[in-house]
C-alpha cells in the first residue's frame, strides 16, 4: 500500500495508463470543444497533454461524436501522442456501444444510461416492480459491459448528485445513499459479467456532499470486498478562485483520508487551466493523507454546543504587530471608515488573534471584533489527523475555534474542510494577508456561513450552446452580491435541472440561442433568447424575493 493510503485499490488500466493500486494520483480533464471538429479537439487535447494532464474525456452525444472518436484517435497517433482517451456519454447506449471501439475508457452516469430523465416526481416502487426496471438497466447495460471486457477498455460509473432516477430517489432518496446504490446497480451487473475494470465516481456541486458520498461508498465497498480505483471531483465547481477552494475542499478532503487514485477539477474555464491546480493539491497531499482510526461516518451528528462568535461559523485573523500599524489596517479586517472612525462592517472579522497588545485591538474591541483569548485547537502537525483525533477522544462540549499552518488557499480549504464537513469546529483561523475572503469562501464551501452568491456553473464540453466563461462572467458582475443565492449556469439540458442539484435558480442553454430559466428543479420559463435571459433571471430573483439592491 502506498504511504498515505487508507484504502488499497485495484489496478485499472486505461490505454497506457495505470489508475490506482501504487500509482501516483492521477490528473484529468475534459474538451470543451464540439467533439465532431476534429482539429479543434486534437488541439485541446496537445495542450492539455502539454499542461501536464494525463487522460482526457470527450463528450459523445451521438453517433457523429462517436465517429469522430476514431479520426481524433488516428490524429494524435500521427503526432506520436497516445494520452488516453475517455468518452462521456449521457442518454444515449448506442453511442457507447460504437465509441468504446476508439477510446480507452467509457464513461456512463447512471442516473441516465437507461433510466429517462428525472422528473422529480413521487413514485410507487414495489419489490417486483423495481426489479423489473433492474432488469430492463441490464438488457441496456449488459451489451456495453460484454463489449468493454472483450476490448480490455475501462469504464467509470460516474455518478452526479444531481442526476439520479426517479426509482432511485423514490428507494434511496436524493442522498449519499442514493448516489452509491446508483452505482452499485451498475456495478452488479458488471461483476455478474466478471468485468471488473471499474473506477466510481460520486460527484456533486456541494462538497459536503460529495465527501459524504465517497466515505459511504468506500464503507460499502469494504463490507464487500471490493476494491475499486476513485475519481475524485467537485462537479460544477465554478470559476476562479472560489472554484479552487470549493473543488480542494471536497478533493482535498479526501485525498488527506488516504481516498482517491485520479482527481478533476470542474472549472468553467479553459480545460489546461484546471490541471495546475489539480496537481498542486495532489502533490501537496501526498505526505499528508492517512487516517486515525476507522472512517468517520458520513451520517455522524456532531453536539449542538453555541458558537462563540457567530451562529454560522467564524472567521478569525491572526496579526502581527507591523499590520496594525499600517493604514489600512482596520479596512483589512473589514472595517469601513466613517468621518474617520471605524465601523464593523457585514462580513468583518468575527475576531483576532494576536500576541500582544494594542490601541487598535483595543478598538475593534469596541466595536464587537475581540482578541481570542481562549476556544482555539492550535495544531501545527498534521492538523486534520491531530484535530480529528482530539474531537473522537475529548468530546469537547465547548465551541472549537481551529488554528492550522497557513500554506495557501486551497491548502487550507481541504485542511479545514476535512472537519468542517464533518461539523467538527465553529470557525476557522487565517493569517491576516490571507485575506478575509478566503475565510469566508472556505465557510460557505462547507455550506456553514453563506457570505456571498454561490455560483453552480459547469466546466463546458462539446455539448456546451454558449460562451460559458463570457456568460458566467456577465452573471457574476450582476448577481454577485446576494449572500445566500445559488445560481447554477448550465451550458446544456444535460446539466439541468439535476445536475444544478441545490441551485435556488438555474440559467440552462437549451437550444442555441436559447435559454431555460429554473427554480430549483422546475423549470418556469423556456427557451428564452439569450439577449432578454440575464433580464429575466433578475426578474426571477427579484420575484421570489432574494433580491437586493448593491
Amino acid at each position: 500500500m502506498m504511504p498515505g493510503k487508507n484504502y488499497q485499490t485495484r489496478e485499472v488500466r486505461v490505454g497506457s495508463l495505470a489508475i490506482g493500486g501504487n500509482n501516483p494520483v492521477r490528473i484529468q480533464s475534459m474538451t470543451t470543444s464540439d467533439t465532431r471538429d476534429v482539429k479543434a479537439t486534437v488541439d485541446q487535447i496537445v495542450r492539455l497533454a502539454d499542461a501536464g494532464c494525463e487522460l482526457v474525456r470527450i463528450t459523445v452525444q451521438g453517433q457523429k461524436e462517436a465517429e469522430a472518436c476514431e479520426a481524433i484517435k488516428e490524429a494524435l497517433a500521427r503526432q506520436g501522442l497516445g494520452i488516453p482517451l475517455a468518452a462521456d456519454i449521457h442518454f444515449y447506449p448506442p453511442a457507447a456501444l460504437r465509441v468504446v471501439e476508439f477510446v480507452d475508457k467509457v464513461r456512463i452516469n447512471p442516473g441516465n444510461f437507461a433510466d429517462k430523465r428525472a422528473s422529480f416526481k413521487t413514485l410507487i416502487y414495489d419489490d417486483a416492480s423495481y426489479e423489473t426496471a433492474l432488469n430492463k438497466v441490464e438488457e441496456k447495460f449488459a451489451p456495453l459491459v460484454l463489449k468493454c471486457k472483450k476490448l480490455g477498455r475501462a469504464m467509470r460509473i460516474g455518478t452526479n448528485h444531481g442526476s439520479l432516477s426517479d426509482r432511485v430517489m423514490n428507494r434511496f432518496g436524493d442522498s449519499p445513499e442514493g448516489m452509491v446504490e446508483s452505482a452499485f446497480e451498475y456495478a452488479r451487473i458488471c461483476r455478474k459479467y466478471d468485468y471488473h475494470d471499474l473506477i466510481f465516481s460520486m460527484k456533486s456541486s456541494n462538497p459536503k456532499v460529495m465527501v459524504a458520498a465517497y466515505r459511504l461508498l468506500v464503507e460499502k465497498m469494504q463490507e464487500m470486498g471490493w476494491d475499486y480505483p476513485l475519481h475524485l471531483g467537485v462537479t460544477e465547481a465554478g470559476a476562479g478562485k472560489e472554484g479552487r477552494i470549493k473543488s480542494a475542499m471536497g478533493i482535498g478532503s479526501l485525498l488527506l483520508d488516504g481516498l482517491g487514485d485520479t482527481i478533476r477539477f470542474s472549472l468553467t474555464e479553459d480545460p489546461w487551466e484546471e490541471i495546475a491546480p489539480a496537481r498542486e493539491l495532489a502533490s501537496w497531499a501526498e505526505n499528508r493523507a492517512g487516517r486515525v482510526g476507522a472512517f468517520v461516518s458520513p451520517l455522524r451528528i456532531p453536539p449542538e454546543i453555541p458558537a462563540p462568535l457567530h451562529r454560522d461559523g467564524s472567521v478569525v485573523l491572526r496579526v502581527k504587530p507591523e499590520q496594525v500599524e499600517k493604514e489600512d489596517f482596520f479596512q483589512q479586517v473589514g472595517c469601513e471608515m466613517q468621518l474617520g472612525r471605524p465601523v464593523k462592517g457585514e462580513l468583518a472579522a468575527d475576531a483576532i488573534v494576536a500576541d500582544f497588545k494594542h490601541p487598535k485591538l483595543e478598538t475593534l474591541a469596541k466595536l464587537g471584533i475581540p482578541t481570542l483569548d481562549r476556544f482555539l485547537l492550535s495544531v501545527s502537525k498534521t492538523p486534520h489527523l491531530a484535530a480529528r483525533t482530539y474531537f473522537e477522544e475529548q468530546r469537547p462540549q465547548d465551541p472549537v475555534i481551529l488554528d492550522f499552518p497557513y500554506e495557501g488557499p486551497m491548502q487550507a480549504a481541504a485542511s479545514y474542510g476535512s472537519l468542517l464537513c464533518d461539523g467538527l469546529g465553529e470557525g476557522i483561523v487565517l493569517p491576516l494577508e490571507a485575506g478575509l475572503e478566503t475565510g469566508f469562501m472556505i465557510l460557505q464551501a462547507a455550506r456553514m456561513r453563506a457570505s456571498t452568491t454561490e455560483f453552480i456553473s459547469c466546466p463546458g464540453c462539446g455539448r456546451t450552446l454558449f460562451d460559458l466563461q463570457e456568460v458566467a462572467g456577465r452573471i457574476r458582475d450582476q448577481t454577485g452580491h446576494l449572500p445566500g443565492v445559488k445560481i447554477a449556469i448550465m451550458g446544456c439540458i444535460v446539466n439541468g435541472p439535476g445536475e444544478m442539484a441545490d441551485a435556488d435558480f438555474g440559467y440552462v442553454g437549451s437550444l442555441p440561442g436559447k435559454i431555460d430559466l429554473y427554480v430549483g428543479k422546475e423549470r418556469v420559463e423556456k427557451h428564452i433568447p439569450m439577449e432578454v435571459a440575464d433580464e429575466r433571471l433578475i426578474e426571477l430573483i427579484k420575484a421570489h424575493g432574494r433580491w437586493i439592491d448593491k
